[in-house]
């Protein structure tokens, strides 16, 4: 099954190939991806209109991150919050709970796992987590005013159907993006 074939080697060629940067370029990445996190995120709030198709782009940088280093990827979800806390602290609700979150989950999804399905359940379950302590905890409507701030199942597993595909897809396409950088740096 397509779900259950082990991944290929393009993410651990990606991982020791970033090992043997000194520390010092590995931070430097690190803080360039998150002020690429940051400036994605908020181009919701600073670019109305075309800056919500932006926003969601703020999960590459971090699951990127995630995907080389496990430090690092923590040290660049920090310092995007920090940096949203600046920038644009109206998303500081949001991204830790959703675009940061899925790629966190994903990315270090790629360290524990091998095959498609636990990385794509991983990051959706961690989103639709995040999804649901905004929803139902801090009774934000992230989903818009359309769905109620009462808990239902019903909405809990279309929230889930809709992570599972939102995640599949963030998985496939930095498998390709990986697979691209491999052919690159050969």
């Amino acid at each position: 099954m397509y779900f259950l074939k082990s991944l290929s080697n393009e993410v651990k060629s990606a991982q020791l190939l970033f090992n043997r940067l000194s520390k010092t370029k590995q931070l430097v990445s690190g803080a360039l991806f998150a002020s690429l996190a940051a400036l994605f995120q908020s181009a919701g709030g600073l670019l109305p209109g075309i800056g919500i198709f932006i926003s969601p782009l703020s999960t590459a940088p971090i699951l990127f991150c995630f995907i080389l280093s496990l430090p690092l990827g923590f040290l660049t979800y920090t310092l995007t919050n920090l940096l949203l806390l600046i920038i644009q602290p109206s998303e500081l609700i949001i991204f830790p709970f959703t675009t940061g979150i899925l790629g966190m989950g994903i990315g270090a999804a790629f360290y524990i796992f091998n095959k498609r399905l636990y990385i794509v359940i991983s990051g959706a379950t961690l989103l639709t987590v995040g999804i649901i302590t905004l929803l139902y905890g801090f009774k934000f409507p992230v989903l818009g005013p359309a769905i109620p701030n009462n808990f239902s199942l019903s909405t809990t597993g279309l929230i889930f159907v809709f992570t599972f595909l939102y995640s599949w897809i963030w998985v496939e396409l930095s498998l390709a993006y990986f697979k691209k950088l491999k052919t690159f740096i050969s």
